[in-house]
């Protein structure tokens, strides 16, 4: 594996949720494994008033007890803190004087990553700051800058924000995240097709009769109402994580496994994909919201009921749709996708739906249909993959039963799975790009469902479908599968139709 180069991590928004529950956890995870740089430091950055020990002791009640208790000081020393005031250009020659002190006391080049671990409307501010004070400069060592999402609101903005992102940073700087790209079984869906002669060469409309994507949630809006009521499940899931799977599944192979020859793949597909009118958006996307109902025996309130949301909210706590691929591979393919909140169970999965065989040798009048073959990719949780054929049912005649063969990754001894931020960081702090978003791309996943938004906001007759708390959302987006059907997934991929576990 490639070894990071040494450089300070400086992560504004310090005293954030993300950097206590997520970053910083992360990057212990890196230091056990030995994957962090040995002249390496951080640097938090926020408004609240901390010293280095303050910082230090805050970042503890994240990390484990267990830790071994040298190494745990051993990264602990790695942290250090500047209070400023993010949003003020006053306050960074102050940055940038603490980061050149750090580096010459540690012997640290001057390669500076940094992370914006902040509300989006500093998106803008912190970049130009930097560069005022030339932190965006790489004359002198690499400089590169780590965004969260959101990218954008919509079209407009998102083309806003690359614009002034492009203004101080050069696009082989900036590196957009998204977590969901940082999954292993994520990115073991470009393995799975590529490095398998048995799929690639059905990896197409003349085997795969339709695609179906589910991330379904169990959980509600819980404390984030508020936020929630002006995201909804578009903004929030589909627009980025759901795409960019869709980009994943999709692509065509890339001439070889570098950043920007899988980008340019996953752009194409996006470039492909069938536009959604304004006036058809009623019959290729529904949408829903959960309402009161009882999950387990107990009384569940429904969205409008929820703190910070509108009493009379549209915004969809769930939506699936319906659309096409306009290229060689793809052509006639449906593709489905479906998320919500409070669904039966925490599920994110790719299923790949085979045409079934031209003739039913071994079904009869008494026997259902033979159901069709199915790939199941497993996002999360029980990560892994399953396959559903039909064998023999022992006995006299040839009675067709599915069975399940399926692969768990943690059936694999002494592998450890990495947190997607621990891949995504180390990536970052390696030059590879691979699972980033890139602007392009970004801005064409706003362009595609931008009409369905407009068609939302101007059209106030285009139903918000209620279903109970604790369902698969409303019975009309049963519609969308004519011919077909949802399936339904469960916690557990093994044993998968024996038992539901939720």
């Amino acid at each position: 594996m490639k070894q990071a180069e040494s450089h300070i991590l400086v992560i504004f928004g310090a005293s954030g949720d993300l950097t206590k529950r997520k970053l910083i956890p992360a990057l212990m995870e890196l230091e056990k494994q030995d994957l962090l740089p040995d002249d390496f430091a951080v640097l938090g950055v926020s408004r609240t008033e901390l010293s280095d020990d303050d910082f230090r002791e805050r970042m503890m009640e994240f990390l484990s007890e267990k830790d071994n208790k040298e190494l745990l000081k051993k990264f602990l020393d790695r942290l250090h803190y500047q209070a400023i005031s993010t949003g003020e250009s006053y306050d960074y020659p102050v940055l940038r004087d603490r980061l050149f002190t750090i580096a010459k006391e540690k012997g640290i080049p001057e390669n500076f990553i940094f992370y914006l671990s902040t509300p989006p409307s500093l998106y803008e501010i912190i970049p130009q700051n930097l560069a005022s004070v030339e932190l965006n400069s790489s004359t002198d060592g690499f400089r590169r800058l780590i965004v969260e999402k959101p990218f954008g609101t919509d079209l407009e903005s998102a083309k806003v924000l690359n614009k002034n992102l492009l203004n101080y940073f050069a696009e082989d700087q900036i590196y957009r995240i998204d977590h969901y790209l940082g999954k292993e079984s994520v990115q073991n869906l470009l393995v799975t097709r590529f490095s398998n002669g048995i799929f690639e060469p059905i990896w197409n409309h003349n085997f795969i009769h339709h695609v179906e994507i589910t991330s379904a949630e169990s959980l509600g809006v819980e404390n984030r109402g508020g936020y929630y009521d002006h995201s909804g499940a578009m903004r929030d899931m589909v627009q980025n994580h759901l795409l960019q799977l869709v980009g994943m599944v999709a692509m065509e192979p890339p001439v070889v496994v570098e950043a920007d020859a899988i980008r340019n793949e996953v752009l194409k597909v996006f470039q492909s994909l069938r536009p959604i009118k304004e006036k058809e958006v009623e019959k290729h996307v529904i949408r829903g919201q959960y309402i009161e109902s009882h999950v387990k025996g107990k009384l569940v309130k429904g969205y409008r009921q929820e703190e910070g949301v509108d009493p009379e909210s549209r915004t969809e706590t769930f939506m699936a749709m319906k659309f096409f691929i306009d290229n060689w591979r793809w052509a006639g393919v449906p593709f489905y996708i479906r998320t919500g909140k409070k669904l039966p169970t925490r599920v994110t999965e790719v299923v790949i739906h085979f045409k079934k065989t031209p003739h039913h040798l071994f079904g009869s009048e008494h026997e259902s249909e033979q159901q069709a073959n199915q790939l199941v990719i497993r996002i999360q949780p029980d990560e892994g993959i399953l396959l559903k054929f039909g064998m023999k049912v022992p006995g006299a005649g040839f009675r067709v039963q599915t069975v399940n063969m399926d692969f768990h990754y943690d059936d694999l001894a002494d592998v450890r799975l990495p947190s997607a931020y621990e891949r995504l960081l180390l990536d970052c702090m390696q030059g590879d790009a691979t699972l980033y978003s890139r602007g392009d791309a970004v801005e064409k996943a706003w362009e595609y469902v931008q009409p369905i938004m407009n068609a939302w906001e101007n059209n106030k007759d285009i139903p918000v479908y209620g279903y109970p708390a604790g369902t698969w959302g409303p019975d009309v987006a049963d519609q969308l599968v004519k011919g077909s059907q949802w399936r339904y997934p469960c916690k557990n991929l093994s044993n998968d139709g024996t038992y539901c576990e939720l």
